[in-house]
């Protein structure tokens, strides 16, 4: 559901998934290796979903795609919450977060649900997907920043024109949008605690004196804890018809198989 979004694109994925999966079963030795299969044959199945593809657009994004307009950066400093997006109800964030999710390219949601949803860390992710460690990190990060920029645009109830960051703080010091730049470029390591301490100093330096970008880190923050947190309705009745289904063609699929000499 996560990745769907459709009740009955999730079912049917599941269920192929898992059915695909018996005649491979003797083969696997360990958990790990079972669930890493799983992982890589639910995805590809995912991406392979109709209203997914049509939903969302597998084209790659530039980060500069991504930066907060000077105008969302004001919002967010001026603003008594600074995290518009997360005051409201549970079920109400549910749904932002599952319309927002949906807004997600594929080729960056499926990471995002990977990591952040599923708990799979950044080495996992690669195997399950195929990609470097390097490129999960930069989908993943993009990634938020889509999941961020379409749940801020939710909050707000205004469309945000996407800019590169010109903001002056509110000091009057100049612009600083080279430094904020690369900031912005960190900030899903440095949540994660993946910079170096030589890095991290800098960025912790560079936070103690430009207020947007503190303002965008806590935005970003609430985005990824909303979408750790998220868990989608499911129907306890279907759920239990579905895996009386499961269990009939299961022992079918069991009974057909060829015996083995004692």
């Amino acid at each position: 559901m996560k990745v769907c979004g459709h009740p009955q694109d999730a079912e049917d994925t599941m269920q192929d998934v898992l059915v695909k999966l018996l005649p491979y079963l003797p083969k696997f030795d360990n958990p790990q290796a079972l669930s890493v299969w799983l992982y890589k044959v639910a995805s590809n199945r995912c991406l392979m979903n109709r209203r997914g593809a049509k939903n969302a657009s597998n084209k790659h994004v530039s980060l500069d795609e991504l930066m907060p307009s000077q105008y969302e950066l004001r919002e967010l400093i001026e603003s008594k919450d600074p995290n518009p997006e997360t005051n409201v109800l549970r079920d109400e964030n549910n749904r932002r977060v599952r319309e927002a999710m949906l807004k997600v390219a594929p080729l960056y949601r499926m990471v995002l649900v990977l990591h952040d949803m599923g708990g799979l860390n950044t080495a996992n992710v690669a195997r399950v997907t195929g990609l470097t460690q390097g490129t999960v990190r930069v989908r993943l990060h993009r990634g938020r920043l889509m999941l961020r920029q379409q749940l801020a645009r939710m909050a707000y109830g205004k469309g945000i024109v996407v800019d590169l960051i010109h903001a002056v703080a509110d000091d009057g010091s100049p612009k600083r949008p080279r430094h904020c730049r690369e900031m912005f470029a960190s900030l899903s390591d440095y949540i994660d605690g993946l910079v170096n301490d030589a890095r991290s100093g800098e960025m912790q330096e560079h936070l103690s004196d430009c207020k947007p970008c503190v303002a965008f880190l806590d935005s970003l923050k609430s985005a990824v804890e909303q979408c750790r947190t998220y868990e989608p309705a499911c129907d306890i009745a279907r759920a239990e018809e579905l895996r009386k289904e499961l269990v009939e063609k299961y022992q079918a699929a069991v009974a057909a198989l060829p015996k083995t000499p004692a």
